[in-house]
């Protein structure tokens, strides 16, 4: 079944969420970082008035930190928090069939938990990514 998708690039690579996951996409200003969290969480910031928790999508999916300052993110409300989720670049937003991985296509760390299934936009594959699975916490997502 097709829906809308945000394209963005983390890490190199493609990734799409699906549009009703996103209550926005935003600038980040200041990040203030918060003493003893999980590796990827970034701190915290304010957008239009209220917190949000920063997230290092790079570092999440692929245990590296981010190469660039956290600028550009997707917000999502997730069990009731805000949370940003940090892009190198936003590409587009456009109507796509996902579609599942190729049978025998393994995918290493939180990228097997995260990856809902590909899209093909102008012939490059983007993984469509669940944000939920990067939230610290959640019963499905174990990330340090």
């Amino acid at each position: 079944m097709s829906g809308l998708f945000l394209v963005a690039q983390v890490a190199g690579h493609a990734i799409a969420v699906e549009s009703s996951a996103v209550e926005s996409v935003v600038d980040l200003g200041e990040v203030t970082p918060t003493p003893l969290a999980a590796r990827h969480v970034l701190g915290l910031a304010t957008l239009r008035s209220r917190v949000v928790t920063v997230l290092d999508t790079a570092g999440a999916l692929a245990g590296v930190a981010g190469t660039i300052a956290p600028r550009r993110a997707i917000v999502s409300q997730i069990d009731g928090h805000h949370y940003a989720f940090v892009v190198d670049t936003l590409d587009d937003v456009a109507e796509f069939t996902p579609r599942p991985l190729a049978a025998g296509v393994t995918l290493p760390g939180i990228w097997a938990r995260a990856v809902d299934g590909v899209i093909d936009r102008d012939g490059e594959a983007a993984l469509v990514i669940d944000l939920t699975a990067l939230v610290p916490g959640l019963q499905h997502a174990s990330v340090d």
